[in-house]
């Protein structure tokens, strides 16, 4: 690695980085566009040269890399890496002894300490997310550190950028080790999932909704007719046929969720055709109930963060009110919303401000039951709250 550029901090931002912020951001040094190379190591200095932090340089979108270390003389390689992967191992060690579930996140990026890297296990298979190209010129370093660390059966990757920072899709995210044999039934709480990590840049389930889907399975789907929007491979709906609902019914507007969602019932020995797998934009779904006066007892809400339709564009930060109100709107009285949200950019009290509003707008009164944020495995840093970015909130319906 060549020697490092030293970059200077703006005066406002330096008692930020002295306590430990990790992300490197454009407004905050003075001289960024003397860095060109990704994954360049840059020290950070205040405005005497004094040195603050050190990292590297790699564009996200969150940002422009990631601090790594608060030591001037600390060497960014294999031994670094070793460290920190071992330090994140030991903290999980739980996960591993638990036959229960066997797919959980193993390095949670700047939560343990790397920004713009993630590490999951799948039953005996490790997958490596890069989430900029910076952090991927690290990669036979942190590759090293990990085969060191841990027993496998195989590796792969997913790239999640490319020159203008999205999904680079390879022609194989096989690493190394043996190849999967897909897909590679997993578990989460006794429940099996099929997982595929050679197809794109979804596996097939988003672990860090783990103790949602657990809360819906033993708590509130008995008995229950169970609405899952945005369902994408069905989760929820496998947890909730589990649970004993009455009858789940999956939409989503992808065509392969169909497939995918069917998979997911059948490797649990659920009937397939006791449920219904709906392939439709969910605001068209809405409409439909509405009409059709069809209500539900569990409506379950996790949209993306943005997403476009040809009828429709979605953005978290201004339609979701207006989807939590069409939810209220087909959601029996009694009945629950399970509200989530991934979007970084507000909190729980903003969120929460949402539901007050969309309640509020429609007349009705509701009671907030129980809030979730991310499991122990999603590691956070105290001094980046915006790295704790799932929100969840199960609501029940008064009036």
């Amino acid at each position: 690695m060549n020697k490092a550029i030293d970059l200077t901090i703006k005066p406002q931002y330096i008692k930020n980085y002295m306590n430990g912020y990790p992300l490197i951001s454009k407004d905050s040094i003075v001289d960024l566009s003397r860095v060109r190379d990704e994954g360049a190591i840059v020290n950070l200095l205040d405005e005497r040269k004094k040195f603050i932090a050190k990292g590297y340089y790699g564009k996200q979108n969150k940002g422009y890399g990631w601090v790594l270390s608060s030591k001037k003389e600390e060497e960014i390689n294999v031994s670094y890496f070793t460290h920190r992967i071992k330090t994140a191992l030991k903290y999980r060690e739980t996960f591993y002894n638990d036959e229960n579930t066997t797919a959980f996140r193993v390095f949670n990026g700047e939560g343990d300490g790397v920004g713009g890297l993630t590490i999951d296990y799948f039953d005996g298979f490790y997958l490596i997310t890069w989430y900029s190209l910076g952090i991927y010129e690290f990669r036979e370093d942190i590759l090293t550190a990990l085969q060191s660390l841990v027993e496998y059966k195989g590796i792969y990757q997913k790239k999640r950028f490319d020159a203008k920072g999205q999904y680079l899709d390879d022609a194989d995210d096989f690493v190394c080790g043996s190849r999967g044999e897909f897909p590679l039934i997993v578990k989460e709480n006794g429940v099996n999932f099929a997982i595929y990590l050679d197809d794109g840049p979804m596996v097939g389930v988003f672990l860090d909704q783990r103790e949602v889907r657990k809360m819906i399975r033993d708590s509130y789907a008995k008995g229950k007719t169970v609405l899952n929007t945005f369902s994408y491979t069905g989760a929820f709906s496998v947890f909730a046929a589990l649970g004993g609902s009455a009858k789940t019914t999956s939409v989503d507007l992808a065509k392969r969720s169909r497939s995918k969602t069917q998979e997911q019932f059948t490797i649990n020995a659920i009937d397939v055709d006791a449920q219904d797998i709906i392939v439709e934009d969910v605001f068209n779904y809405f409409k439909y109930a509405v009409k059709k006066e069809i209500l539900f007892d569990v409506v379950v809400l996790d949209p993306p963060s943005f997403a476009r339709s040809k009828k429709h564009t979605f953005s978290v930060a201004k339609d979701y009110v207006k989807l939590l109100k069409e939810a209220i709107q087909i959601t029996n009285k009694g009945g629950v919303i399970v509200a989530s949200t991934n979007y970084a950019n507000f909190n729980m009290g903003k969120f929460k401000e949402f539901i007050d509003k969309a309640f509020r707008e429609l007349g009705g009164k509701y009671k907030i039951e129980h809030t979730f944020s991310l499991p122990k495995d999603f590691k956070v840093m105290e001094k980046f709250k915006e790295g704790d970015y799932l929100k969840v909130v199960f609501i029940r319906k008064v009036t």
